[in-house]
C-alpha cells in the first residue's frame, strides 16, 4: 500500500524524470521503507519524500528537454493535447502554488491513511509491475510445482484486481516448500518452515486472503516466523515476469556508469585531517572494473597519515570485490574475509600486500551506523574479528544473507539464500544483529570520538 502511494506521487513529476530515475526513485523507496521501520520512523520517511517532492517537481518541470524545443512551433493538434516547456520559460507563478497545494494535499492524505497503511517486508513492486528482487539477489528459473503454470498473462491483465483462488494458492505454497527444501542454506531450518508453511495451509489460516501481495506478506512472515531471515522472501508482481533470467541491461550499465562519474565512485571525501590522521568517506563499494583507479588514487592520497578513519555510516555495500580490494590496504599479507553471501573460494583472500602501499601498520578506526548495510558490514565484521580496527558509532543494520531469486509462475517469485561460506571467527554472523561498536556512541558523534581515539593512540606512540 505504501509503495503504491509512492508511485502515484512519482506522477506529479514531467514524463521525462519518471522515465530516467522513476525505478532509481522507487528502488530507494524499498530500502528505505526496509529499514526504517515504526511509526515514526515511517513518518520521518514520508516527510523526507513529501518535502523533497514540493521542492523539486516544481524544478523539474522547468527542465527544458532539448528535442523539444522548437518542436512546439510545429506542433499541430489531432485531437489530444500536449504540453511542452519553452525553452528560456520558466513555469508560471498558478503553476508553482498548484504543485504546492497538491503536495500539502498528498502529505495530509498520507498521515489520515499511516495507521492504516500495512508495510509488508519483502515486496518489492514496482510502479510499473515489474517485480524487484531483494538486493543481491540473482535470478534462477525456479522447479514448477505443475504443468498448469497459473492463470496466463493475458487473463490476468483484463483484471483490474487478480484474485487468487484456492487452487492458486496451493500451487505457490508446493512451489515454495520444494524450493526451501532443496536450496535454502540452512537444511534444518528449511524443513521446519517448509513444515510451518503446510501446517498454516492446513489450518486453513490462508485461505481468506485472495490478494497476491498480501498471500505473499503472509507466506514471507510464516517462514521469518521460524527463522527470522530479511534476504527470504516471497514476492508477487502484478505484472507477468519473465520466464528467463536476465542480467542488467546496456542502457541501466550505462547510467550506472555515468552515476559513478558523477559521484566519484561514492569516494565521498578524502583529507588529513589535524594530527595527520587521514579520513575516507566512502558511501558504497562499487563495480572494481569502473572503480579501481579511483580507490587506488583515495588510499594513496592516505599513504603518508599516521593513522586512519574509514567513514562507513553511510555505506549501503556493493561489490564484494571492492571490499577485497579496499581491505587489502590493511595487510602486509593475504587476509581470508568471510562472506556469507558467497562460497569460499580462493576470491574469498585479499591480495596483500599492496605495492607501494604503507598503511598494512597504521590504526584504523571504522565509522558504522544503523544504516551501514550489507557489503560495509563485511568490511565492518571482518576488520572487528581480524582486530585490525576499532569500529565506532552505532549497531550496524544487520543484512548478511543474500542469495537467488527463483521464479514460480507469471507472478510469484521467492528470494532464498543459497551459500554457506567458511566463517573462522564465530558460530554466527551478523545476520539481524548487525555488527557491533568497539566504542559505541551516536552515529553524529562518531567522527570526533575517533579523531579523539586516533590522536591519543598517537600521542602514546
Amino acid at each position: 500500500m505504501s509503495e503504491k502511494i509512492y508511485a502515484w506521487l512519482l506522477r506529479l513529476y514531467p514524463s521525462h524524470f519518471r522515465e530516467a530515475y522513476g525505478n532509481e526513485a522507487l528502488q530507494l523507496f524499498r530500502d528505505r521503507a526496509r529499514d526504517e521501520k515504526g511509526f515514526f520512523a515511517s513518518l520521518r520517511l514520508w516527510l523526507d519524500l513529501l518535502a523533497d517532492l514540493v521542492i523539486s517537481a516544481p524544478r523539474e518541470y522547468g527542465y527544458v528537454q532539448p528535442a523539444l524545443v522548437g518542436a512546439s512551433a510545429r506542433h499541430r493538434l489531432d485531437g489530444v493535447p500536449a504540453f511542452y516547456v519553452l525553452e528560456g520559460k520558466s513555469p508560471c507563478l498558478g503553476a508553482l502554488l498548484f504543485g504546492s497545494v497538491l503536495s500539502l494535499v498528498a502529505l495530509g492524505t498520507f498521515l489520515i491513511l499511516l495507521g492504516r497503511a500495512g508495510s509488508y517486508g519483502g515486496i518489492g513492486v514496482m510502479a510499473s509491475g515489474q517485480l524487484q528482487s531483494a538486493s543481491g539477489y540473482s535470478q534462477r528459473q525456479a522447479p514448477q510445482a505443475g504443468p498448469q503454470d497459473a492463470i496466463s498473462a493475458t487473463n490476468r491483465a483484463d483484471r483490474e484486481v487478480f484474485k487468487l483462488d484456492r487452487e492458486e494458492r496451493q500451487r505457490v505454497i508446493d512451489a515454495a516448500v520444494a524450493i526451501l527444501k532443496k536450496y535454502y542454506v540452512e537444511r534444518h531450518d528449511a524443513q521446519r518452515m517448509a513444515d510451518a508453511l503446510l501446517a498454516h495451509k492446513n489450518s486453513g489460516d490462508d485461505d481468506a486472503v485472495t490478494d497476491g501481495a498480501a498471500f505473499a506478506a503472509l507466506l514471507t512472515r510464516q517462514m521469518r516466523d521460524v527463522r527470522p531471515d530479511r534476504h527470504l522472501t516471497l514476492d508477487y508482481s502484478q505484472a507477468p515476469l519473465p520466464r528467463h533470467p536476465t542480467g542488467p541491461t546496456p542502457e541501466g550499465l550505462a547510467r550506472y556508469r555515468e552515476a559513478m562519474n558523477q559521484q566519484n565512485c561514492t569516494f565521498a571525501r578524502v583529507e588529513i585531517l589535524p594530527h595527520n590522521v587521514g579520513y575516507l568517506k566512502l558511501n558504497s563499494f562499487p563495480d572494481v572494473s569502473l572503480c579501481q583507479a579511483t580507490a587506488a588514487a583515495a588510499m594513496a592520497s592516505l599513504n603518508r597519515a599516521d593513522a586512519i578513519i574509514l567513514d562507513l555510516r553511510d555505506n549501503r555495500g556493493g561489490e564484494p570485490s571492492m571490499v577485497a580490494l579496499m581491505a587489502a590496504y590493511l595487510f602486509d599479507h593475504p587476509e581470508y574475509l568471510y562472506n556469507p553471501r558467497e562460497n569460499t573460494t580462493e576470491q574469498s583472500w585479499t591480495h596483500s600486500p599492496v605495492p607501494g602501499n604503507t598503511l598494512a601498520d597504521k590504526p584504523v578506526y571504522l565509522l558504522t551506523s544503523a544504516r551501514t548495510y550489507s557489503g560495509a558490514e563485511q568490511f565492518s565484521y571482518d576488520l572487528k574479528m581480524l582486530k585490525r580496527a576499532t569500529l565506532v558509532g552505532e549497531t550496524t543494520g544487520g543484512g548478511a544473507h543474500s542469495g537467488v531469486w527463483h521464479r514460480i509462475d507469471d507472478h510469484f517469485g521467492m528470494g532464498i539464500p543459497e551459500t554457506r561460506a567458511i566463517n573462522p571467527f564465530s558460530k554466527t554472523d551478523w545476520a539481524e544483529v548487525g555488527v557491533e561498536p568497539d566504542v559505541k556512541v551516536q552515529a553524529a558523534d562518531a567522527l570526533v570520538t575517533a579523531e579523539r581515539l586516533a590522536q591519543g593512540k598517537l600521542q602514546k606512540k
